[in-house]
């Protein structure tokens, strides 16, 4: 059987940070927060690894991350552009944002050659969750048996803010929808949310599943990507043309409506980390060392 392949949606790196040499080290290597997924990927059994970027970040994404990486891994791009559309539909007036997390992965299509786990660049996952992952797809399942990374709600916050999370439901450890909750901090014994500007606050309890993008599909969910995104078009391009975007998690979520595929949740201790606000970047450089004197990861990750 073909190893499981890794594709990272690397496409808003360059706009996020204002071009990828600007985005800032987790180590005194150089080492970016993608480069410990990269490694944790490979150590887990994990074949082709597939970045979606933006094509005129190309250059700059091969200098800062691609040239090392490929010492130990094969490694491909494929390019979230923005006439990438399905026949008949072209790009409205004024539109520069890209189209989504599922468009992202779309885009990826032709690279894609056997089941594959789905990640963001720029969070950290911990190598559990992608051995996890990588037992998953490597079991013989139906190619509409999927997985997702379930992580503690507790173990994906940061005292420095707010953050946004798909809140997970499940029956029998299989997913049975996200929500998704856009302003959670930390409260004794779990997390809370608002819906209202802070006006009313719910509990969500420690242990409480929530998805940070970590999926695992076999390659199905690309025909049903493709298949679904004119209708997706249809449907949001008269209300909201300059900004509607076409998210993953949509697909799955009606694929479970459906009834036409099943997502266990894989319920994983490892900590995420991110990010999310500047203050966060001292944690994760504590954390990495820490890991790294504990010989989780090498000093040189790539040598």
């Amino acid at each position: 059987m073909n190893k499981p392949q890794l594709l990272i949606m690397a496409a808003g790196l360059g706009s996020r940070y204002g071009g990828l040499k600007q985005m800032d080290p987790v180590d005194e290597y150089d080492h970016l927060i993608i480069d410990y997924s990269m490694y944790d990927a490979l150590q887990a059994g994990f074949g082709k690894i597939i970045c979606v970027i933006r094509r005129e970040n190309e250059e700059m994404f091969e200098e800062v991350i691609g040239r090392r990486v490929r010492k130990k891994a094969e490694l491909v791009y494929a390019y979230q552009d923005l006439d990438n559309l399905p026949d008949g539909y072209s790009v409205p007036d004024g539109r520069a944002k890209p189209w989504g997390t599922g468009h992202a992965v779309l885009c990826a299509k032709p690279q894609v050659t056997a089941p594959v786990c789905i990640i963001n660049a720029d969070d950290f996952y911990g190598r559990g969750a992608f051995e996890q992952i990588a037992a998953f797809l490597t079991a013989d399942r139906g190619d509409y048996e999927y997985a997702m990374c379930g992580y503690r709600i507790e173990n994906t916050l940061t005292e420095n803010g707010h953050v946004a999370r798909g809140v997970c439901s499940e029956k029998d450890g299989f997913l049975t929808g996200i929500t998704e909750r856009t302003f959670i901090i930390p409260a004794p014994g779990g997390a809370q949310f608002t819906e209202d500007e802070g006006k009313t606050f719910t509990f969500l309890p420690d242990g409480t599943p929530v998805s940070m993008n970590m999926w695992g599909f076999g390659q199905s969910i690309l025909t049903e990507l493709e298949e679904r995104f004119p209708a997706w078009l249809d449907q949001n391009l008269p209300v909201n043309p300059l900004k509607c975007e076409y998210f993953l998690p949509l697909v799955p979520n009606l694929l479970l409506e459906e009834k036409k595929a099943t997502v266990q949740v894989l319920k994983t201790d490892e900590k995420w980390y991110g990010v999310t606000y500047r203050e966060d970047k001292a944690d994760v450089v504590r954390a990495l060392k820490q890991m790294r004197d504990s010989g989780i990861y090498p000093e040189k990750l790539w040598d």
